[in-house]
């Protein structure tokens, strides 16, 4: 099984975050800019939240907020699940369903090391899937 260490290998190092008090505006922004789908909030070195574009549609637009006076620590999501760089792909997948989350941000020694998606995980099962078929098939024609 993989681990998720191996996946953010393989991903740009990279992690966009946003502060609490900033406007949901800006990470709204930040996230079309960058094509993601959901910002780690970020205080000082601390992970606080999580905001995705689910929060946005549900927390702001269907309540008639404002995005411009809205911060982000009001629509956030949590605490926030997080996993460490050793976790494998199966158990991410797990958490991601029981909790009906769709980014896990991954923690080690305390710090923010980036951030997997449901895609990033799909992905890597396919890549996986792939293999072992490829292996299956060398055997048998072997």
């Amino acid at each position: 099984m993989m681990r998720v260490r191996f996946l953010l290998s393989q991903k740009q190092p990279i992690v966009w975050s946003i502060d609490p008090e900033a406007p949901v505006l800006q990470a709204i922004q930040l996230m079309a800019d960058k094509g993601i789908g959901a910002l780690p909030v970020v205080q000082g070195d601390t992970l606080v939240g999580i905001v995705s574009e689910r929060d946005y549609a549900r927390k702001v637009i269907l309540r008639g907020r404002s995005s411009a006076d809205t911060p982000v620590w009001q629509i956030m999501s949590s605490p926030v699940t997080t996993v460490s760089p050793d976790e494998d792909t199966e158990r991410c997948m797990q958490l991601m369903t029981e909790r009906r989350i769709r980014h896990l941000p991954v923690i080690e020694h305390g710090k923010m090391i980036g951030i997997v998606s449901i895609g990033d995980l799909v992905k890597a099962v396919i890549d996986e899937q792939r293999q072992t078929i490829e292996q299956l098939e060398r055997y048998i024609a072997g």
